[in-house]
């Protein structure tokens, strides 16, 4: 059965699926649109280009948001607060950096400056991979000469957080250059390609991460030979 710590955990999957996704489908479709337009000269209505990119950004804040908001119910949840490893400095230390990234997303959001966008995403990023270096959030590999470091659900998510604050960063160059432009293809179809991996290593991961109730249980089998003990009542009479 579900406990109230279990529905915060699924905070994270439910918003991917409800907001996120189909966000990412408009987005797609209206950048197509607005590409056809400028390429092909197809009679579309003028707007597709600057919906392509009001929707953009509400993607990207979408994304960065429920990043924060997982690490941030992973990392908090993870022990009750007076037993909180690392004690109060740690603590205050987490808090201060979700905090920090958060405000660095909405200051990235309303910076005109070439130089204050680039400082307030590279600092939002910054917090995101600082949070999710903590023992508390679940990755498969962190070593990137390893396939499990290209399979863990995290390392995807941090990835696809940079390039979506890069495009919120590099908007107003994306719109006046053409080598922008391009970049921003290049890394939209990279994104593309993330999101699909992320929905099938978020799925996976579901399957792995086991209720808190049954933590103790799952947390005591050997993942190397597939095996977990027997409990004495389940096991087979002599």
């Amino acid at each position: 059965m579900l406990q109230s710590i279990d529905w915060l955990w699924l905070l994270h999957p439910v918003l991917a699926v409800a907001v996120v996704y189909p966000l990412l489908g408009m987005v797609l479709r209206l950048g197509y649109q607005a590409r056809d337009r400028r390429i092909n000269q197809t009679k579309l209505p003028p707007t597709v280009g600057r919906d392509h990119a009001d929707l953009g950004r509400w993607l990207a804040a979408a994304v960065v948001a429920i990043v924060l908001l997982a690490l941030a119910v992973v990392i908090l949840s993870g022990h009750p607060l007076a037993a909180f490893p690392g004690g109060l400095p740690r603590l205050a230390l987490v808090l201060l950096v979700l905090l920090g990234s958060s405000l660095a997303l909405v200051l990235l959001w309303r910076a005109k400056s070439p130089a204050y966008r680039a400082c307030f995403s590279l600092l939002c990023w910054a917090g995101v991979i600082t949070l999710g270096l903590q023992g508390e959030v679940y990755r498969l590999g962190d070593n990137p000469f390893q396939g499990a470091f290209w399979q863990s659900h995290f390392w995807g998510g941090a990835g696809l957080t940079g390039l979506m604050l890069f495009s919120v960063a590099g908007r107003p160059e994306i719109s006046r250059h053409l080598r922008w432009r391009r970049l921003h293809v290049s890394a939209n179809l990279l994104a593309t390609l993330i999101f699909l991996a992320q929905a099938i290593s978020g799925t996976r991961d579901l399957l792995e991460i086991p209720l808190n109730w049954q933590k103790p249980a799952i947390q005591a089998c050997d993942y190397q030979r597939n095996t977990c003990p027997v409990s004495p009542a389940s096991a087979p009479s002599p």
